[in-house]
């Protein structure tokens, strides 16, 4: 895969979080959630002061094959789900552990709308 389609790749991703914060947070604007072009230093989806009152988050979005183990350990809860909504701990060796959820379920979530 040549540079400019990882750069496409990364920027749907990036434009597909900015999407989903604007359709749960309908007080924000284009302007407070900004998908930050491919290559810059700092976070992938630039949000506005207002933004950051009702979504406190710094984001870094990654949109890579090598993390399919992830998926598959998603796809994993899924299964074992049981009409739950599935979350997947993962966690290295001197690391804090990270959870995984679906990221329109975190979206919304934090949105405090019903589920």
């Amino acid at each position: 895969m040549n540079t400019a389609t990882r750069k496409a790749k990364g920027k749907r991703l990036q434009k597909h979080v900015c999407n989903l914060i604007l359709k749960y947070f309908p007080i924000l604007s284009n302007k407070d959630v900004l998908s930050i072009r491919m290559g810059r230093p700092g976070e992938d989806v630039q949000l506005s002061d207002k933004a950051k009152e009702v979504f406190p988050y710094s984001i870094e979005c990654k949109n890579q094959e090598r993390m399919k183990y992830l998926l598959d350990a998603y796809e994993q809860a899924v299964v074992n789900s049981n009409n739950l909504e599935p979350l997947v701990v993962i966690k290295i060796n001197n690391k804090k552990p990270l959870v995984i959820i679906d990221a329109e379920y975190f979206i919304k979530l934090q949105s405090k709308t019903e589920i």
